[in-house]
């Protein structure tokens, strides 16, 4: 039995539906540091699919994405008002971008 690889289905994605995937671009130290390597980092919907952030990133942007990495943080348990409360999980991407490519996250 030999196992083949699927088929690559380029997914579209609305222009409404890029911009729920994408939450905000994330800017930290760290962040910062990928950058410098052609990578950006995003908070994106906690349901988002790297084939789906991979295609708004691209439209939104007009770049070209050779990689999508995701993590999912999980939320703190923090006191709010005296009483125990959680934070909510988001998920992070991290995007390469082809050679060459960019994006500006501070506004020009």
């Amino acid at each position: 039995m030999s196992i083949r690889p699927r088929p690559r289905v380029a997914t579209t994605i609305s222009k409404i539906k890029a911009y729920d995937t994408i939450v905000r671009p994330l800017v930290t130290e760290k962040a910062t540091m990928g950058n410098e390597n052609g990578q950006v980092s995003f908070v994106v919907a906690i349901t988002a699919t790297k084939p789906e952030i991979k295609a708004a990133v691209e439209m939104l942007f007009n770049v070209k994405v050779t990689a999508v990495n995701t993590s999912i943080l999980k939320g703190k348990t923090k006191n709010f008002r005296g009483r125990p409360g959680r934070r909510s999980d988001t998920k992070k991407a991290i995007v390469t971008l082809a050679e060459g490519q960019a994006i500006d996250l501070m506004g020009a």
